[in-house]
């Protein structure tokens, strides 16, 4: 049995910033092209796991995993 037919719907505490934040992510984005304050939210993002950070040549992006 799969976890998502155990529970079906939960949700994830988002502070207003964070879904501020999350809501400037369109697509796949540049990391550096936010703020650090915007990056420090980010990092959050990122361990609560609705956003994924991406090393590509050099360069680290950012996009919102599906929920």
């Amino acid at each position: 049995m799969k976890l998502n037919e155990l529970i079906s719907h939960f949700t994830i505490a988002v502070s207003n910033e964070e879904s501020q934040v999350l809501d400037k992510i369109d697509s796949v984005m540049l990391y550096d092209s936010f703020t650090e304050r915007d990056q420090f939210v980010i990092d959050g993002l990122i361990r609560k796991s609705l956003v994924t950070k991406i090393k590509h040549k050099g360069n680290f992006l950012v996009t919102k995993n599906e929920i």
